[in-house]
């Protein structure tokens, strides 16, 4: 999407600009430092695999978004941001902060927030769903006060403005993807370092929330990664790689929890083996009686006879 005033005639500039920004994927206000004199206003969005490249240039102005607008998002955005000409002043969270050229700062675009510059001005910034981030709101909003605390912060700084100086090209190039994959990585290494977050244990202690989960769940004939991941409110994504990382799959783990708690219940009384598998989301008694010989070496009738009693 690109957006240049210089389009327009000068009387219809305000209110142009006034709605792209009330209907950009994160609406807010627009307040014009002089808006009796000329307004200039360029915008720039460009997709980068599942970031996007949103640069900005305009004379002094300020955007506000309120409480009541941020609750009409559907995916929360972090955006992290390098100042590229003018001061940025930037309010969040009840902190002020000046961001002059060349330095980074970070909005999410899901809480309220208050940025803008006096007289010419220019930014480039990546944005970033939440949802694909996968880094705990509360990393978020230590971090932001505290970026250039990171070891990572210039590589990372200078790493957005050279996505902004060159979005055009960036984007259209085939290793566009891949680069989208590396700039999601460098941001939440930035975060979580600037947030001093000890990443293994953040995801130790998401990965006890799964097991938790799945384990109370079990006979949930629905269960499967979405609905785990809506639950614990990951991305699917992330708790696909919590699993690769432990070094299990996700799905085998389930299936293995489920003829265990199936094994147990045929000990206990007579219920018909097909109505226990089906207890344990095991539909067809066929793949049932296959993955229970499979894992225990035995069908589920064999394994039901042997934990009689003698004589019974």
């Amino acid at each position: 999407m690109l957006f240049d005033t210089d389009d327009l005639a000068p009387e219809d500039r305000v209110e142009a600009v006034h709605t792209v920004f009330q209907e950009a994927s994160a609406p807010c206000h627009l307040i014009h430092e002089h808006p009796d004199r000329p307004v200039r206003f360029r915008v720039e969005l460009r997709q980068l695999g599942d970031v996007e490249i949103f640069g900005s240039r305009s004379s002094g102005m300020s955007l506000l978004r309120t409480e009541r607008q941020t609750r009409q998002d559907h995916v929360p955005v972090v955006a992290v941001s390098v100042q590229r000409r003018g001061v940025g002043r930037l309010e969040q969270w009840g902190e002020r902060q000046l961001v002059p050229a060349g330095e980074m700062h970070l909005v999410d675009l899901s809480s309220a927030y208050e940025f803008g510059w006096s007289g010419e001005g220019a930014a480039g910034c990546v944005q970033v769903p939440l949802d694909v981030l996968d880094v705990p709101v509360d990393t978020i909003r230590r971090a932001a006060g505290s970026l250039r605390g990171s070891p990572l912060y210039r590589l990372v700084a200078d790493h957005v403005a050279h996505l902004g100086r060159n979005a055009r090209e960036l984007t259209a190039s085939a290793g566009a993807r891949p680069l989208g994959a590396a700039t999601l990585d460098l941001v939440r290494a930035l975060l979580v370092s600037a947030a001093h977050d000890d990443l293994d244990a953040v995801e130790d202690t998401r990965l006890t929330q799964v097991r938790t989960y799945v384990r109370r769940h079990l006979t949930d004939p629905d269960l499967g990664p979405e609905k785990i991941a809506a639950a614990l409110n990951v991305s699917v994504r992330l708790l696909y790689h919590l699993c690769r990382r432990a070094g299990f799959s996700l799905e085998q783990w389930i299936i293995a929890e489920r003829l265990e708690g199936a094994r147990a219940d045929l000990a206990l009384d007579a219920t018909p083996i097909t109505a226990v598998a089906r207890r344990w989301g095991f539909t067809d008694p066929t793949h049932f009686t296959r993955r229970f010989r499979a894992a225990f070496g035995c069908s589920p009738s064999e394994w039901r006879r042997s934990r009689r009693p003698p004589g019974s």
